[in-house]
C-alpha cells in the first residue's frame, strides 16, 4: 500500500520568524514587472516565514521537490525541508501550482494580466506563458492530464455557466467545457488516475453559504469518452479534493469527521475506507468565487513512499496512522504593496455628536422608552410625546433607577448580559450552549 498512495498537500498557519519591515522598495526588488496590473508598488513587505496559511502544495513526480504558494508568490522546497526558493514575485497573486507529469513545468493561476488566468512556468522560473485569455473569468485548481498536453481547470463567471470543469491545451486556445449542467452545478478540484479517460472532481449544487448544513460536496467521476458522470461518494461529512494513486488502486480525499476536517483513504478495488488523518481544524473553506480562497484548499500531490503532505505547517504523514514528520522550511518573503491609502478627516470634538448608525431599536413594554445600540454602547431614551424626543442616556453612565435592560455583549461572545443602571455594571443573564 505504502508505495501507491499519493501525497496530499495542504496549507497551514502563518508564523513569522523575523520582524517585518515596511519600506520603500529597492530599485532591484520589483522584479518581473507585471504590466497588466493597475497599481505600481509603493511599499514592500519583507519577512522570513516558517509557515503559511491556506497554501497550495504539490510534490514533483520524482518525489524530491515541493512547490507551494505563499502570499501570492510561488516557491520550491526540497521534500526534506530547508530554505525555499522563490519562483515568482511582484504585485500579481500567483497561486495553486501543480507540477507537470515530466516535472519540467508548473501550471498555476495568476492575475498578472489584469484578471485571473491560467499560466505555465518553467520549473526553474526562467519563463512563463499564458494559457487562458481575457479578464472576465476566474480559474480554480488547475490540473495536468497524464499526457502533459492538456489541462483541466474550473472556470468561473463570465457567462461560462457557473463553476465548471474546462479542458485546455497547454499552448492555449478557447478550451472546451467538460461537465454540463445548470448554472447552479459546481464542479471543482479535478484529479486524474492512471487512465486519462476519467476525471475525478468534487461537485455540489450552488455556491458556498454561511451556516451550511452537511453534506455539501460529494465526489464524482467524468468519462471523457461518453460524457457521463458517476457519483463516487455519499458521505455525510462531505467529500472533496480527490487524489488517486498512479496505479489507480487508492483514493485519498478530504472529509469532515465530527468537528474536524480529515483525510480518508479508500481501496478502490474493495471500496473499504478509513480515516488517514484528522487536521484538528474545524474549517472547510467553501468560498469559490475568488481564486485567493481557491475553493476547497486541499491540494493533491504526486505519490511517493505512501505518505501525504499535510496542513498545519508541512509534514509527511504515513497513511498507516503512525506519527507525522514535520517538513521545516523558511521563506524569505518580499511582497510589493500598492501605495498606502491615507486620507485626512475632520473629527468633531464637541461634547455631543450625531450617531450615523443606530442598531436594534426596541421600545419598552410600556411604550415610553426606546433602547438601542450606537457607538458600541447601549442607550435608552424617552419616546417622543410631541415633536421632540428625550435625550438618550448611555446605560454605561445613567438610566432610570432600578431599570434593567438585556443585551448581547461583544466582549463576551455567546452571552447575554443584563445591564442594571443603579449599579452601572452588567451581569451575565444567559449563556449560549456550545
Amino acid at each position: 500500500m505504502s508505495r501507491t498512495v499519493r501525497h496530499l498537500a495542504l496549507g497551514a498557519l502563518l508564523v513569522g520568524l523575523a520582524t517585518p519591515l515596511l519600506a520603500q522598495p529597492r530599485p532591484d526588488s520589483a522584479r518581473r514587472s507585471k504590466s497588466g496590473l493597475p497599481l505600481s508598488p509603493g511599499r514592500t513587505f519583507r519577512q522570513t516565514l516558517s509557515h503559511g496559511t491556506w497554501m497550495s502544495v504539490d510534490v514533483s513526480p520524482d518525489g524530491r521537490t515541493l512547490v507551494f504558494d505563499l502570499l501570492g508568490d510561488l516557491y520550491t522546497l526540497p521534500i526534506g525541508g530547508g530554505r525555499a526558493t522563490r519562483l515568482t514575485s511582484g504585485l500579481a497573486y500567483d497561486a495553486q501550482p501543480r507540477w507537470s507529469p515530466d516535472g519540467r513545468r508548473i501550471v498555476f493561476t495568476s492575475d498578472r494580466s489584469g484578471g485571473d488566468n491560467v499560466w505555465i512556468i518553467e520549473a526553474d522560473g526562467s519563463d512563463s506563458t499564458q494559457v487562458t485569455k481575457g479578464n472576465n473569468n476566474g480559474y480554480i485548481s488547475p490540473e495536468w492530464a497524464p499526457d502533459g498536453q492538456y489541462l483541466v481547470v474550473t472556470k468561473t463567471g463570465g457567462g461560462s455557466g457557473g463553476n465548471k470543469l474546462w479542458l485546455y491545451h497547454k499552448d492555449g486556445g478557447a478550451g472546451v467545457q467538460l461537465v454540463q449542467g445548470s448554472n447552479q452545478l459546481t464542479t471543482i478540484g479535478a484529479a486524474f488516475g492512471p487512465d486519462p479517460r476519467y476525471v475525478w472532481y468534487a461537485t455540489r449544487q450552488g455556491s458556498w453559504s454561511y451556516n451550511a448544513i452537511l453534506p455539501e460536496f460529494q465526489l464524482a467521476m467524468y468519462d471523457r469518452v461518453t460524457g457521463s458522470q458517476t457519483s463516487m461518494s455519499a458521505r455525510y461529512g462531505s467529500a472533496f479534493r480527490p487524489a488517486l494513486s498512479p496505479d489507480g488502486k487508492w483514493l485519498v480525499y478530504g472529509t469532515r469527521h465530527d468537528a474536524e476536517t480529515g483525510l480518508r483513504l479508500r481501496d478502490l478495488a474493495t471500496g473499504v475506507g478509513a480515516l488517514a488523518r484528522l487536521s484538528g481544524s474545524a474549517t472547510i473553506r467553501r468560498r469559490i468565487r475568488t481564486r485567493r480562497a481557491a475553493g476547497l484548499r486541499l491540494h493533491a500531490g504526486q505519490p511517493r513512499a505512501g505518505r501525504v503532505v499535510w496542513r498545519r505547517a508541512l509534514a509527511r504523514v504515513p497513511v498507516d496512522g503512525s506519527a507525522a514528520r514535520k517538513i521545516p522550511f523558511t521563506a524569505d518573503v518580499e511582497v510589493p504593496l500598492g501605495p498606502e491609502l491615507r486620507f485626512d478627516y475632520t473629527i468633531a470634538d464637541e461634547p455631543t455628536l450625531v450617531a450615523r448608525q443606530i442598531r436594534d431599536p426596541m421600545p419598552s413594554p410600556d411604550g415610553r422608552r426606546l433602547a438601542f445600540s450606537a457607538l458600541i454602547h447601549l442607550w435608552v431614551m424617552d419616546l417622543p410625546e410631541g415633536r421632540r424626543a428625550g435625550s438618550p442616556r448611555s446605560m454605561a453612565s445613567s438610566s432610570p433607577p432600578g431599570r434593567r435592560t438585556v443585551a448581547g455583549s461583544r466582549s463576551s461572545p455567546g452571552r447575554v448580559r443584563g445591564v442594571t443602571s443603579t449599579r452601572r455594571r452588567s451581569t451575565v443573564a444567559a449563556r449560549r450552549s456550545g
